[in-house]
């Protein structure tokens, strides 16, 4: 549905345009062929046409068979019963209403033979100078037509084939410009293609980077919500983890090595973790983990493995007041991935983690719901 403001043209789908281009120039083609061939059978056919055999031709042909079967034996019945065929063929053959319109030897020739047939159907005599006075105008009519029709034959021939350049000059035209709209319509696709994809990239790439810590490259607050929701349902354990102290080792050590720190410790709680969690950097000193946990027992075995791996990396902390080593204070929650239920359990485990900050840091607690609040 085209939005209000935006111009048509760009809710054109260039691929199908592209498409029904070539399928405009497959018809094209398709209508030459059936155009060309007709055409050809039309003007070169031997079905009698004007551009087909010639019917002069052949009634002069049956007209000079006729005389010479006369010749030969003018007195004999047969042969004067086949040369009457004959000639009465060449007759009908000659006596068509185009040479009686455009030639005006053709009446007096068609007379001239009908006396002969005549003659031949009577039974007279027909001596060999009679019959050669009988024939010479009609042939000559006939010669003279055959020749006209040639001369008229080659002039539509050359009409036929100069409309028949003509013609594939503008179907080819007519193809290419349809090819090249075709390819261009192709390619205006692919751009849009490649402008969408990049533009799908970029915000899937922002959208990471939306969720992401830059500085560490683990999630934030935002991805930790978002991925409880995609566990809808599931029993979930969160952690709380908080530095000890964190200020005063940026203040004597400098911001680069507070972050040196903090890229350090997103190794730690990793690798101390395990496979199946999720990290989250919440703060400047804060982090969460989360994980599915069907038992708060569980829970306590996360949180005492994660803090005595600090412990057990000794990594120093000059500014700490009650240790020299860098420590965690972690509170924890289990709760039902849903929107209530992550509210709870986030507030619970940051109770729990206020209530390790105030007995000394350096421990965890895990907070205890009750069955309905674990139900959601």
């Amino acid at each position: 549905m085209v939005e209000p403001g935006q111009p048509w043209w760009r809710h054109v789908r260039w691929l199908w345009l592209s498409l029904m281009s070539f399928v405009a120039l497959m018809l094209l083609i398709a209508y030459q062929t059936r155009w060309v061939y007709p055409e050809i059978h039309a003007y070169f056919s031997q079905s009698g046409n004007l551009t087909g055999q010639q019917l002069a031709t052949r009634a002069r042909d049956y007209l000079q068979q006729g005389l010479d079967l006369l010749l030969q034996a003018p007195d004999d019945a047969d042969i004067r019963q086949q040369a009457h065929f004959q000639i009465k063929l060449a007759y009908s053959l000659f006596d068509i209403g185009l040479y009686r319109r455009e030639y005006d030897c053709t009446l007096p020739s068609l007379a001239v033979i009908d006396e002969l047939l005549v003659r031949l159907e009577g039974d007279e005599p027909v001596t060999a100078t009679h019959l050669r006075q009988s024939v010479l105008a009609p042939m000559r009519c006939l010669t003279r037509i055959e020749m006209h029709q040639l001369d008229r034959r080659s002039a539509v021939t050359a009409e036929f084939v100069d409309k028949t350049r003509r013609h594939q000059g503008q179907v080819l035209a007519g193809s290419l410009v349809i090819f090249v709209l075709g390819l261009g319509f192709w390619l205006m696709h692919e751009l849009q293609r490649r402008r969408a994809a990049r533009s799908a990239k970029e915000s899937l790439e922002w959208m990471s980077r939306a969720l992401r810590d830059p500085l560490t490259g683990v999630g934030n607050r935002s991805a930790l919500h978002d991925d409880v929701v995609a566990k809808h349902g599931r029993q979930m354990g969160l952690l709380l983890v908080d530095i000890d102290y964190f200020k005063q080792y940026n203040d004597s050590l400098g911001h680069p090595d507070g972050d040196r720190l903090l890229r350090r410790l997103v190794e730690l709680i990793q690798q101390a973790m395990g496979q199946g969690v999720q990290l989250y950097r919440l703060g400047g000193d804060e982090f969460a983990v989360l994980f599915e946990c069907q038992e708060d027992r569980s829970l306590d075995d996360s949180c005492r493995n994660l803090v005595e791996s600090l412990r057990a990396a000794a990594l120093p902390h000059p500014s700490h007041p009650h240790s020299t080593y860098v420590t965690f204070s972690v509170g924890a929650a289990r709760f039902k991935a849903d929107h209530a239920g992550y509210e709870r359990g986030y507030a619970a485990a940051d109770v729990a983690l206020y209530e390790v900050k105030e007995k000394g840091r350096d421990s965890w607690q895990v907070a205890a719901l009750d069955s309905r609040e674990m139900a959601g």
